[in-house]
């Protein structure tokens, strides 16, 4: 809204009016607006779950502190939506496609997760959102985006053209004027294209293109390259929206990470929608991206304002309303700079909690199966579809961990290590991450 109105007085060659024209200047704003928002929103948020009595509900896991932790406000994902939400709407350019679909994105989760801790407080079911809801809310949240991101007319990229391709010979004086003139050449003479390309980290020609994936149905055009690339998607947002909420299980934890992988994105994304960058770095060049460097840097002041609370020891849990939300919007960012395959490092601290997770219960409920095959002499199949039948017939037997308790984080707690250092060793890792995430753009 204020981009709009600054627009306006701008005509009137009024003095700082045509700040509002830098994405820089924006971003930085939003930075300050959401980091404003969330500390002094905060903290009214806090009194008021403190009055209306909106606690966790706190299992005994045999975790140091852990019972402490019972009756801390939640549903704090509040003070990081609405803190991403209002510098948006404030200094956005609101017609640009990407930041309508991360404002849908961030309201679709946001619902979600909030529905989610609803019941597990007012409802005093801590079971919450049945799983299944919760994937079905991802699943359509993704064919969405995947509608968008395959037919939309706003959703192009563009590239140089052949004979312009080798333009800028020297790149030590990529940053000269003469050689900045040249490179808004090479990519004014190209056309923006409708494509399903991507970024393949580490290697010299890193784009991959999905409409491959259809090619053996006879789809040179690939117009059916949605039907594979939507799936994908889904796939996604749905791991790393989980890996997130996994993620919340400390003190400062989802928050920080969130912080430091948001700074990864808006850097990749700032560099993949400037003409110049593009050029030097030769990445894929997206038109209107800037625009969510500026939601990205909100998303940033959000956590580190949310952090400014939620570090240890926590004043408010940001709950399913924070880490869905969280994790589908980071999920989401990638997939619009098209950078989802840089995932895996971008956001490994969610990854390695995700897996640690996957580990633990295929090796506990395997060797729980294989040791009642062994008591009964029969099959590891018919034991295996026993236990799919009536597991309760196998009550009585025990499997092996790999892990003293999971996610990985709880592991490190119930080896003697106090939450608040094992948060700070994975903001420190997440950090190497980014850096490495950043060096892909010149490493390959």
């Amino acid at each position: 809204m204020l981009y709009y109105f600054f627009e306006w007085l701008q005509q009137f060659n009024i003095p700082g009016a045509g700040l509002f024209q830098y994405i820089s200047f924006r971003a930085a704003a939003a930075i300050i607006l959401s980091l404003f928002i969330s500390i002094v929103f905060g903290k009214k948020m806090i009194r008021f779950l403190q009055r209306k009595q909106v606690g966790e509900e706190v299992r005994d896991l045999g975790l140091e502190g852990q019972l402490a932790k019972k009756g801390t406000p939640t549903m704090g994902g509040i003070i990081i939506i609405a803190s991403v939400l209002i510098p948006v709407l404030l200094v956005n350019k609101l017609d640009n496609i990407y930041v309508i679909l991360m404002i849908f994105t961030t309201l679709w989760l946001g619902f979600i997760g909030f529905w989610d801790d609803y019941i597990k407080v007012f409802k005093k079911n801590k079971a919450g959102l049945s799983g299944k809801k919760k994937l079905l809310g991802q699943i359509v949240l993704g064919f969405i985006v995947g509608m968008v991101i395959c037919f939309h007319p706003d959703v192009v990229i563009k590239e140089k053209k052949q004979d312009t391709q080798n333009v800028l010979m020297n790149r030590e004086h990529a940053f000269s004027i003469e050689n900045v003139n040249k490179t808004q050449t090479v990519f004014s003479g190209s056309e923006e294209e409708h494509s399903t390309k991507t970024t393949i980290p580490f290697f010299k020609n890193n784009e991959f293109d999905y409409s491959i994936l259809s090619r053996w149905l006879g789809d040179e055009s690939g117009k059916w390259t949605f039907l594979f690339l939507i799936p994908i998607i889904i796939f996604i947002i749905a791991a790393v929206s989980n890996g997130a909420n996994l993620t919340d299980g400390l003190d400062g934890l989802a928050a920080g990470t969130s912080a430091i992988i948001a700074v990864g994105i808006a850097l990749l994304a700032y560099v993949s929608g400037n003409a110049i960058f593009a050029d030097y770095l030769n990445i894929m060049y997206i038109p209107n991206l800037s625009e969510v460097v500026i939601f990205t840097a909100a998303l940033v002041g959000a956590c580190i304002g949310f952090y400014w609370y939620n570090c240890f020891p926590a004043q408010i849990f940001m709950g399913d309303t924070g880490s869905l939300t969280l994790g589908g919007v980071i999920a989401v960012l990638c997939i619009i700079i098209r950078k989802e395959l840089l995932i895996p490092i971008l956001c490994g601290v969610f990854l390695i909690q995700s897996i640690s997770v996957i580990i633990q219960v295929v090796h506990y409920r395997t060797t729980k199966v294989n040791n009642f095959r062994k008591a009964k002499h029969i099959s590891w199949l018919k034991a295996y579809f026993i236990y799919k039948k009536t597991p309760q017939l196998l009550d009585e037997f025990t499997g092996k961990r790999v892990f003293l308790m999971t996610p990985l984080h709880h592991h490190y707690q119930k080896k003697g290590n106090h939450e608040s250092k094992i948060v700070q060793h994975f903001v420190i890792i997440s950090i190497l991450l980014i850096i490495i995430s950043l060096a892909t753009l010149k490493v390959r």
